[in-house]
């Protein structure tokens, strides 16, 4: 799957030369003229960097990587701008940008920069893990088949999707996983589901391993940030 670039920059064929040699580098690229539907575009979608100038219509660049920063600590943020200057760099850094790269730019450069910033973003950690089995008190799961044995000793066959929700949230086990995690990697879909999406799936978790779903001991919903699991 081609990585997925949004691409703000209010100037036309600045915008158009640099999505051809993105493009012509295999990327998905999509298109914002101003910082509004930028933001519009980024909270409907997954991307994996965004490219982003600063002095923009509606809404400026610094405040938007700030907004993004709100929801988002992972995605990375790559400034493009005339705006040079020390205390400019430093401004965007401190926002949350993870480059920043000042107008007139060479473009090779910027490619160079776009590639280790998206190969950054996609290592995926070292799975901590058996491929097949993984038992916790009197739970099993097994990843290959799909099938588990729940808390009370009942079997159960789960949705593709639920093993691979499960995978993550335990190879990432007392670490609190966030929504754009589960998403990109569970679902990878051009469109969010709603936050309710995991929420129920979290819930039926719950009702097959916890001995008091109401009050659980290894599946955690953090308010505002993500999930988490416990064994």
């Amino acid at each position: 799957m081609a990585s997925r670039i949004l691409l703000v920059e209010d100037e036309e064929n600045l915008r158009s030369t640099i999505r051809l040699n993105l493009e012509m580098e295999g990327y998905d690229v999509t298109e914002a003229r101003d910082g509004k539907i930028a933001y519009d575009t980024f909270r409907s979608a997954h991307f994996d960097l965004i490219i982003l100038d600063v002095m923009l219509p509606e809404m400026d660049g610094y405040t938007l990587c700030q907004k993004i920063r709100l929801g988002n600590t992972e995605v990375p943020v790559i400034f493009l701008t005339a705006k040079g200057a020390s205390d400019d760099r430093i401004r965007g850094l401190k926002l949350g940008a993870d480059d920043y790269l000042a107008k007139p730019f060479n473009l090779e450069e910027l490619l160079l920069r776009v590639s280790k910033q998206v190969k950054r973003k996609n290592q995926k950690p070292e799975s901590r893990i058996p491929n097949q089995n993984y038992k916790f008190g009197k739970c099993e799961i097994n990843f290959l088949t799909f099938n588990i044995i729940g808390r009370d000793g009942d079997k159960t066959t789960l949705s593709k999707r639920e093993i691979q929700l499960l995978k993550l949230l335990i190879e990432r086990k007392n670490e609190v996983v966030s929504r754009e995690d589960i998403l990109r990697t569970v679902w990878e879909y051009d469109v969010y589901p709603s936050t309710r999406t995991i929420d129920n799936y979290i819930v039926s978790f719950r009702k097959y391993f916890e001995k008091n779903p109401r009050e659980p001991k290894h599946f955690f919903s953090v308010r505002g940030v993500g999930y988490k699991f416990t064994d």
